[in-house]
């Protein structure tokens, strides 16, 4: 960026591009916690190359179609383009990817799983023992892989999905043991089915099964498993259990009959228990729980208490409250958007003070005081509150969606070596997520707490590499796979600079308010995903410039539409010790020039490639991936 020093001299703080500059570039798979190349299969589906495009998705993520449904989307956030004008609709476009090529395609079969990891060619829907066998040979070579020891996984969200797909790979016998009636922890009892419908996970957990992962359903470690009993039977054992318990809140009338924790709530919906609604329902919280929590409430018309055909009248009215004001809410906008299009009743800066009862405990209304502010200074999470401003809302279900807490008590009173911090979670090795029991490990929620569940999926991956090393003894380290490709022939599609942002295309509200299951987003078709795609920057691309061929013309500045591009002095760079002589040749005292390029502002148009009369400038695609190897 520019800096203007005291006196008139200009001086700009640049960086001369090493390995780690062109990685940073490529924004969105940097940012990801995998290391997906979402640039890559955005430009596939651009291309019209949608089996690439899934292949390239599936490759480093197990659970990609899942995460084309319900990722936070790190990728998105980071995405460049939203520098310019909106970021490029990613999880939308991996959806679509996986549509075509994955678990939701047409041409999947119940009895003929797909799957894929990094590399296959030949990806496409097969059967199950066919899709297995491709991906072990996708890491043929790359290790020496285990002897078949047996792995205890507890628990099967994305962090024990994660492990146990790469523990197959690596030559192990993963089983899970989830004490749900179902797999997929949360992603099933906690996502609603209108954001992720359960054929899918269904479909994509199968894909992992064909792999060789054995998951028991039903199974509570503690109670019909004992902890030490893994300890004895298994080479090795990891914890990758979720948070899956409401907090409370911590305000008279919180234990009152009516008020309900909002996971618990997103539990019994999922798996079709009976849930008492009032018509006045209060959800407390400003989170995606929250929003999740709203419009569950808000479609549960009814339900049969006593399986005698009792019915219940529909909820009415759904407010959510919680402490942050819209521009803060850690809600997803679409989320926002979409709950209020559904009905659901939104208070901003509100925080509860007491939930009254009547006289015979039942709640009866919530009474909230006015919030100054949400955070301090320095960012830090300090509520002020107005005392004297006070909010009243009636209620008879209260619906608490403040955040969720971890349930440990399967482990042993003694632990079996496995310590605890002193705020009761478990001591973990940041590096290899191992316990104080060399043979105990940790992913996911247990491990990091509560993120995204593209940090859980990268959470499991890793841990499955530790307990590689620790029952093999052998060691794995990254490796990554780098390519620098001069391009020809570049070119873009017409208008991609000034294309806006194409919204996801949602079922109208009333038609899915029908039903629980039905889907919200409908999905992009492939001319709208054409069209998205095409807004991509192709971060990949560099333009590369030649000195010795350089006349110093000024003409790549002259067109650069966006004025990335600037040629000055080097005396007005402000450059790393001992750069300047590097860059000089030696000579410091002649006077150089440099042409510097602001990477946020380049559209890799290529307008200065063919504007070059001496062809000093190429267009490059720099690409890389990390393959995990035996030294």
């Amino acid at each position: 960026m520019p800096e203007t020093e005291p006196s008139d001299t200009r001086t700009f703080e640049v960086r001369v591009p090493d390995r780690g500059y062109w990685k940073e570039q490529i924004c969105c798979q940097y940012a990801c916690p995998v290391g997906t190349d979402a640039r890559g299969y955005v430009r596939a589906i651009a291309a019209g190359d949608y089996r690439r495009a899934y292949r390239i998705a599936r490759g480093p993520n197990p659970l990609a179609s899942m995460c084309g449904r319900v990722c936070g989307a790190p990728c998105e956030a980071a995405c460049r383009r939203g520098k310019i004008d909106a970021p490029v609709s990613i999880r939308a476009l991996k959806r679509f990817a996986c549509g075509e090529h994955g678990p939701e395609s047409p041409r999947f079969k119940e009895d003929e799983t797909t799957a894929g990891f990094g590399g296959m060619e030949d990806l496409d829907c097969g059967g199950p023992e066919e899709m297995a066998a491709l991906a072990r040979e996708s890491v043929r070579g790359r290790f020496v892989p285990a002897a078949g020891e047996p792995v205890a996984i507890v628990g099967s969200g994305p962090a024990g999905l994660a492990a146990g797909h790469d523990l197959a790979l690596l030559g192990f016998r993963p089983t899970i043991f989830e004490w749900e009636p179902v797999p997929a922890g949360m992603l099933h009892l906690g996502v609603p089915s209108y954001r992720l419908p359960r054929d899918l996970i269904r479909r994509e957990i199968a894909v992992i099964e064909a792999l060789g992962v054995d998951i028991r359903c039903g199974m509570k470690v503690g109670r019909d498993v004992g902890f030490d009993d893994l300890l004895r039977e298994f080479a090795a054992v990891l914890i990758a259990v979720g948070a899956k318990r409401s907090r409370k809140l911590a305000i008279p009338g919180a234990e009152g009959a009516g008020v309900l924790g909002g996971v618990d709530f997103l539990r019994s919906v999922a798996l079709g228990e009976p849930v008492s609604m009032g018509r006045k329902v209060v959800v407390i919280g400003g989170g995606s729980v929250a929003f999740d929590v709203s419009r569950t409430a808000i479609r549960h018309e009814e339900v049969d208490v006593s399986r005698m055909a009792m019915r219940q009248e529909g909820v009415r009215e759904v407010s959510l409250c919680c402490l942050e004001s819209l521009r803060e809410m850690p809600a997803d906008p679409v989320e926002i958007r979409e709950g209020e299009e559904e009905g659901v009743r939104r208070f901003n800066r509100v925080g509860p003070v007491e939930i009254l009862l009547d006289g015979e405990g039942h709640v009866r209304e919530v009474v909230f005081q006015r919030v100054l502010s949400v955070f301090d200074e320095s960012g830090r999470f300090s509520p002020r509150y107005d005392p004297g401003e006070r909010l009243v809302l009636p209620a008879d279900t209260v619906i608490l969606a403040i955040g969720q807490t971890m349930d440990l008590s399967f482990l042993p009173p003694g632990r079996d070596g496995v310590a605890l911090t002193e705020r009761g979670l478990l001591q973990v090795d940041r590096e290899t997520l191992s316990t104080t029991n060399p043979k105990v490990f940790v992913a996911g929620d247990a491990a990091h707490g509560t993120r995204l569940m593209i940090d859980a999926i990268a959470s499991g991956k890793k841990a499955a590499r530790s307990i590689y090393r620790y029952v093999t003894g052998r060691d794995l380290v990254p490796g990554e796979v780098e390519a620098h490709r001069v391009l020809d022939r570049f070119g873009r599609e017409a208008g991609y600079e000034s294309a806006p942002r194409l919204p996801v295309p949602a079922a109208p509200v009333d038609e899915r308010m029908g039903r629980m299951d039905h889907p919200v987003e409908t999905g992009y078709g492939r001319a709208d995903a054409s069209a998205e795609a095409s807004r991509c920057l192709d971060c990949g691309v560099n333009t590369i410039f030649d000195s010795e061929r350089c006349i110093l013309c000024g003409g790549c500045a002259d067109v650069c539409p966006t004025l990335c591009l600037k040629l000055v002095s080097i005396e007005e760079l402000s450059l790393p010790p001992g750069t300047r002589k590097t860059l000089c040749d030696g000579d410091p005292g002649e006077k150089w020039s440099a042409i510097i390029k602001d990477e946020d502002r380049c559209i890799r148009c290529a307008n200065c490639e063919r504007r070059c009369p001496v062809e000093a400038i190429t267009m490059e695609r720099y690409t890389f991936r990390e393959e995990w190897r035996c030294p």
